[in-house]
This record gives C-alpha cells, structure tokens and sequence, in this order.
C-alpha cells in the first residue's frame, strides 16, 4: 500500500502495521485502516518533538525502549473527546432511580462506591460527583461514598485533578449547578472555572491500564465504562465484561457508550435503560 505522505515523513505499511501491533500489544486498542490519518498526525508531532528523522526512526525507539516510551506513546495516540454530562439519560437515571435506591438497600453499610473507568480529562466523573453530592447531601457526612476515576493516559488524568476548565466547557450546565458546583477564576484565571473542593473530595484519580491488573477495591455500585470498548476487540471486550461483572455488587449498575453492547456477555445482565445494565441481584 501506498504511504501516506509525500513528504518528510512517510508512514509506510510495515511501519503502520508495527505501530498497530504495538498499541494493541500495549493497551489492546484496534487501530484498522480508518484510524491511519489521525495515527499519522499524532505520531508527526512525536516524532518532531522527539526530533526524529523519520518514521523508521520512531519505530527503532519503540522497538529498543518500548517501557520508556510506552506512557509518552499511549497518551499521544488515545482520544479524549468527552463533555460534561454527556450522555445526561444515565445520569438522570442514577439520580431519579438509583441513588435513592441505594440510600435504601446500603442504609446498614452506609457505603457506596462508583466507578469512571475511563476518566479522561475528568468531566465524566465530576458530572458523576456532582450528581452524587445532589443527591447524598443530607447524609454525606454519615455515610462513605467514593468515587474511583482511573484513566491509561497521564496527561488527562493530571488535568482531571485539576479541575480546571475554561468557562465555555460548562456553558450547557444549568445556571444553579453553576453557581453551586464550579468557582469562577479571577485575574488572569477570569476566563477558567474550578470544580468545588466539596465534589473534588469525593473523588480519586488513578492511571490503570484496563489490559492490566486492577488495583481496585469492589464492590462498586455503579461503573461507568464509557466509549472506550469500541477500541478493543471482541475477544477482549467479553473479558473486560467478566471483569467488570465480578467487581460489581450484586444488583449494580454498568454503564456503556451510546454505540456500546455487551455482545454475548448481556445473558449475564439486565437492561434496565438505554446502554445501562444491572447485574441480578
């Protein structure tokens, strides 16, 4: 097949193919043929930052240091598009539905514990502590409700735990979770909001690889794993399902992306809404 560019850099087929090995070897994502321009452009920008001549350059760094540069890699090439409240339909059904069933069946533990397994740059989960802050409110002080949010990339997660976002990232939120949830920056930072120290405190960021052990405590009443499996193969998918089944407390929630299904793992759950499924009790 033809390279990609005619330019400086070439990306050539078995440079394409090593590249796609590699990812899936590191982090199970499928690359096909459809992500080879935006492969392209991303690993141009590495390889000029790390002043490399060409492509075959780049693929000899990865093959000598693949450790070294596994971290530097997997945050150039994975995507992070996410909004706040994106996809609202499951938090609105955490907020009508299964919260207030959770104040109920875990009134004797006076524990929760939910899951954004792919974070990214951290709207996701802090949509989900506010809507949990909302709706435990009253008792956050009695009872131990945390939130994980784990994420393979460093960069993100380094922003996530920030919290900080320009002013138009939370243009769609409505006015009063606004002015409760986000403080306004001031002086040079008039142009940025910050998450509130009270939504903040319910959260912990952490990198993890989902190919990789998980060093997480279940049971988790709710995981959001949103728009990441579609970049995993079917085989690896279906063992993601298992592992997320098992850290799930019996009668939990798992959350997929809006183009998401459980394939052959759904006997195992109960679609109680639009991409959300309930382990039996």
């Amino acid at each position: 097949m033809k390279d990609v560019r005619e330019d400086s850099y070439q990306l050539s087929s078995k440079n394409f193919k090593f590249i796609c090995d590699y990812v899936y070897d590191s982090a199970g994502i499928v690359l096909g043929e459809a992500k080879r321009e935006m492969l392209y452009r991303r690993l141009t920008r590495v390889i000029r930052e790390r002043k490399l001549p060409s492509f075959d350059a780049y693929c000899d760094l990865l093959r000598s240091q693949p450790e070294q540069e596994r971290t530097y890699f997997i945050n150039a090439i994975t995507t992070n598009l996410t909004s706040f409240y994106r996809e609202q339909h499951h938090f609105d059904y955490l907020a009508k539905h299964e919260f207030p069933k959770l104040l109920n069946k875990n009134s004797d533990s006076k524990r929760i514990r939910l899951w954004s397994s792919a974070s990214s740059t951290g709207e996701e989960p802090y949509s989900l502590g506010i809507t949990t802050h909302q709706s435990f409110a009253p008792v956050l002080s009695q009872w131990d409700i945390k939130i994980l949010a784990t994420d393979i990339d460093s960069n993100v997660l380094a922003t996530a735990k920030e919290g900080v976002y320009t002013a138009n990232r939370v243009e769609g939120i409505s006015q009063s979770i606004q002015q409760k949830y986000f403080k306004k920056g001031t002086g040079a930072n008039e142009t940025k909001v910050r998450v509130t120290d009270e939504v903040r405190s319910l959260i912990t960021f952490k990198q993890l690889n989902l190919l990789h052990e998980w060093p997480v405590k279940g049971p988790f009443d709710v995981i959001f794993c949103r728009n990441v499996i579609i970049y995993f193969d079917k085989a690896t998918q279906q063992d993601l399902f298992a592992r997320y089944y098992e850290l799930l407390a019996p009668g939990g929630l798992l959350m997929l992306g809006h183009s998401e299904n459980l394939g052959e793992y759904q006997r195992y759950f109960e679609n109680v809404g639009r991409t959300i499924f309930r382990k039996p009790e």
